[in-house]
């Protein structure tokens, strides 16, 4: 364009950061890599990279999320945009922009690390921290997003296989609100829930003790949950 001069402006780089979220042995987990590099060489962080200058935002986290944890099998990875972090002196090299995405990822292989990652691993929730650069603050308003789209969405179901019983859905639910629902008041508001979920005919699995098989189901053709899931308040009344 005549008169732009692109050079007037102090150049800056973008990255990608992703807070991968799933379930392991009831607890939620985050995916984390070691840092073999500096900054924060031997510091535990969420997976990301720079953006390359062909690609968007999105082509990059799952780019990195591959090179970095090796997991190139993600066809049930539900991938969204969080938000951007952009304060002057989170990245202590130069001025960087990150892209942050909120990922679930149903019963997920073991990651291995590459790239410039020492070690990638499943990590408890609870003892993520503290991270490198503002991963802690990323990471907390990731579980935020998910916890809120839980009550409006049918968010709940891309951590579960495709076919699942309602007391894993339930499970989910427990897990990211950190709170223990009424299950038959559970089970009455799921289905009542125009395409939420929709029985598998003829499927049922054992979920131990010496109750009959329970009931499958997979994901219903709705996006949203109207009425909303609304997590308990701390006096046990819905919010």
């Amino acid at each position: 364009m005549h008169g732009y001069d692109k050079y007037a402006f102090e150049p800056f780089a973008v990255t990608v950061d992703l807070a991968v979220f799933t379930l392991r042995a009831g607890a939620l987990h985050v995916l984390l890599v070691e840092r073999a590099q500096e900054p924060y060489a031997g510091r535990w962080a969420l997976p990301g990279g720079f953006l390359l200058p062909t690609e968007s935002a999105e082509t990059a986290a799952r780019r990195e999320l591959a090179e970095e944890t090796g997991l190139t099998d993600v066809s049930g990875l539900h991938l969204e945009q969080l938000r951007t972090y952009s304060e002057p002196d989170r990245d202590p090299r130069m001025r960087v922009v990150s892209v942050a995405f909120a990922a679930l990822l149903p019963d997920p292989p073991e990651p291995r690390a590459g790239t410039d990652a020492a070690e990638a691993r499943w990590t408890p929730y609870d003892t993520a921290g503290p991270l490198a650069f503002d991963h802690d603050r990323i990471l907390a308003d990731a579980r935020t997003r998910i916890g809120a789209k839980l009550e409006y969405t049918c968010l709940a179901t891309a951590f579960c296989p495709p076919e699942f019983t309602l007391g894993e859905l339930q499970q989910v639910y427990e897990t990211v609100w950190g709170t223990v629902l009424d299950r038959p008041n559970f089970r009455r508001k799921v289905l009542a829930t125009p395409g939420f979920v929709e029985a598998v005919p003829g499927a049922a699995r054992l979920t131990g003790g010496r109750g009959k098989p329970a009931a499958l189901y997979r994901a219903g053709t709705a996006t949203a949950l109207h009425p909303p899931l609304l997590r308990p308040t701390p006096e046990g009344r819905p919010a």
